[in-house]
């Protein structure tokens, strides 16, 4: 199996490569007020919003650092009602492919219920390498703001676009 790695902080993580849209380089950010922690803004990809999270700052509490290997990672997320929703991760050094067999990765023997996206644990040369699962970075309460269905939104700008043009030509 084809792994994404990157590092947040001095540590180092995999992310299975098949919910890997896209990396792309770290781009400019519109800034969403009132955002959760962790949330960074939204970007343009091909025409769509879609969300960015800093995973450093999830992890460590601290931004993730300027650097030209700092990427966006766009993965597929959610399942089920709409699988094509999008979310970019902001992570350091996302530059490194690893090739291993998943079982390769071994329960670290401890968890944590703040951190339940973290995953087995891959011990190399280097030191751990931690799987990380994405669909499970996010608490459900965040997941539902960034990625809210908003008809009646919709709807109200419709009505008030209609009355602002029969204003305009009326």
């Amino acid at each position: 199996m084809l792994f994404l790695l990157f590092q947040l902080g001095k540590n180092r993580y995999a992310l299975e490569a098949s919910r890997v849209v896209e990396v792309v380089p770290m781009l400019a950010l519109n800034q969403l007020p009132q955002a959760p922690k962790g949330v960074a803004g939204i970007f343009n990809y091909r025409g769509r919003p879609v969300p960015a999270v800093d995973l450093c700052e999830l992890a460590t509490g601290s931004p993730a650092r300027e650097r030209l290997s700092t990427r966006i990672v766009i993965v597929k997320h959610g399942s089920g009602n709409d699988p094509g929703r999008m979310l970019g991760l902001i992570a350091e050094k996302a530059t490194e492919m690893l090739r291993t067999n998943p079982q390769d990765f071994v329960d670290p023997g401890v968890s944590f219920a703040a951190a339940p996206y973290l995953g087995p644990v891959l011990m190399d040369a280097e030191g751990a390498i931690q799987w990380i699962n994405e669909q499970r970075l996010l608490p459900q309460a965040v997941c539902q703001s960034l990625f809210a269905d908003s008809p009646a939104l919709t709807a109200d700008s419709d009505q008030t676009n209609e009355k602002n043009r029969a204003t305009v030509t009326g």
